[in-house]
């Protein structure tokens, strides 16, 4: 039985940084993993997968270069899902070459195989050769990650009805597609399949979406996906879903409660996911799970057994590749009773759908509720010269200051290069800058980051405006 001071469960964002920072501290380190390579949901099924798809589509389709040529603009016509698949299959297997590098050079040895508890120390794993292998260690951190939510009202056939994580299986595009569930998933998978010119339905049953994020922002961004052609049916619950083989083909038909229907080619179930725990052995060292699989941590993502940890997806918000890598980082570094540095104040969340949106700080929402007196700078991108030369025709940023103190407190993008931009806005906030940051220094000429000092001159200017 080998021995190790460090057993990673999974290798995804959360476990890769985990096992690496480990490693790096001259401890032995193993990372057990259920897949047959490498990445986790992150690489195979979920963030690198989905984002990928989206770029290849906005390159086939032309879409970015329409404000200068028309809608009927395309860069090729007949896209099928094999140009999709292609792309995909070969930034993979990179993400999955660069990641096993990046483990074995740090000395981690790589296990594949799902991994049980059987005792507070030990581990079997079922490798895929059919063997059982026992491990040990004085430290554990769990990072399995998360998988789609199945109910079984829904007729999953990996065909016509699917999860999120099929879609990067797919054979065929659909003519039309519904799809449930207005979260990120769904939204971004709803929005890339507009792009490609398929008819798309967002059924979700509560009447707003994406709901933490700036509702002026959520404003254009709505404008922008029904101006776009995507239907949206909010607040109604889906009751039924069918297959309805025919001699044409088979329909897959969604019914509400309401007693409306809804007919597609094809079904995309996106309405949530839990955490990958059911077959962790849990139960053998006196840990819990909440409803949606999920495990909880202090602030150093230790469980209530202090020798075992999580990080990741599997702990539950914010549930992003981005923090996941710092949770990880965290969680090795205090188990391993090394100097912790604290997981980040203010994190960026981006969601890649058609068009891009990211956050960061305090929603104009939450300023309110706080009873902070602020102003807000507010920019089109299309305003830019740098828009202009791209041919934007929609998106904005919009930076919120206080009044008081003139500090940034949150910005909110909506529009091509969204999830780029919104660095800027992170490090300054992060640094406790103030809109004098903006109004002092010189932005490269032309770019999109032009926006944040015209938004911050619309700001000062009304800032301005109160004092005289």
């Amino acid at each position: 039985m080998q021995h190790y001071e460090v057993i990673v469960i999974g290798s995804g964002p959360a476990g890769k940084t985990a096992a690496i920072q480990a490693a790096k501290l001259g401890r032995k380190v193993a990372v057990v993993d259920g897949m047959s390579e490498v990445g986790g949901v992150c690489v195979h099924t979920g963030t690198i997968p989905s984002k990928t798809l989206r770029e290849t589509v906005l390159n086939l389709t032309g879409l970015r270069e329409r404000g200068f040529y028309g809608r009927s603009y395309r860069v090729k016509q007949d896209i099928t899902a094999a140009d999709l698949m292609r792309r995909l299959n070969l930034t993979l297997k990179r993400e999955v070459d660069i990641l096993e590098d990046q483990l074995l050079r740090n000395g981690v040895e790589i296990t594949c195989g799902h991994g049980r508890f059987i005792s507070e120390k030990e581990i079997e794993v079922d490798t895929p050769g059919g063997d059982v292998i026992t491990l040990s260690a004085e430290r554990f951190i769990v990072t399995v990650g998360t998988r789609t939510y199945r109910p079984d009202y829904v007729p999953f056939n990996g065909d016509t009805v699917i999860d999120s994580d099929e879609v990067t299986r797919m054979q065929r595009l659909p003519r039309s597609i519904t799809v449930v569930g207005a979260g990120v998933v769904g939204v971004e998978y709803a929005t890339i399949f507009n792009a490609l010119d398929i008819a798309v339905t967002l059924i979700e049953p509560r009447e707003t979406m994406l709901d933490f994020l700036d509702k002026e922002i959520l404003m254009h961004f709505r404008h922008d996906i029904v101006d776009a052609g995507l239907r949206l049916q909010f607040g109604q619950k889906v009751a039924a879903i069918e297959v309805k083989n025919r001699a044409a083909g088979s329909t897959c038909v969604v019914r509400l409660e309401s007693g409306r229907a809804f007919a597609s080619d094809m079904v995309l179930f996106a309405a949530g996911r839990v955490g990958a725990t059911d077959r962790l052995g849990l139960d053998k060292v006196g840990l819990e799970v909440d409803h949606r699989g999920r495990l909880s941590v202090n602030d150093t993502f230790q469980t209530a057994v202090p020798h075992i940890y999580a990080a990741g997806d599997v702990i539950g918000f914010p549930s992003l590749a981005s923090t996941s890598l710092e949770q990880g980082r965290i969680a090795a570094l205090h188990a391993l009773g090394e100097p912790v540095h604290k997981s980040p104040e203010f994190f960026p969340y981006g969601i890649y759908a058609v068009p891009e949106m990211s956050t960061v700080g305090m929603s104009e929402e939450e300023v309110i509720g706080r009873k902070i007196p602020y102003e807000v700078g507010i920019t089109p991108l299309r305003e830019t010269s740098r828009g202009k030369v791209m041919g934007l025709d929609s998106g904005v940023i919009k930076a919120i200051f206080s009044t008081k103190s003139r500090r940034l407190l949150g910005v909110h993008i909506v529009g091509e290069g969204a999830t780029e931009l919104i660095h800027i806005g992170q490090a300054v906030l992060t640094l406790k800058g103030t809109l004098d940051y903006f109004l002092e220094n010189a932005f490269n000429y032309p770019t999109l980051a032009e926006a944040y000092k015209v938004a911050a001159l619309y700001a000062h200017n009304r800032i301005a405006a109160l004092d005289t």
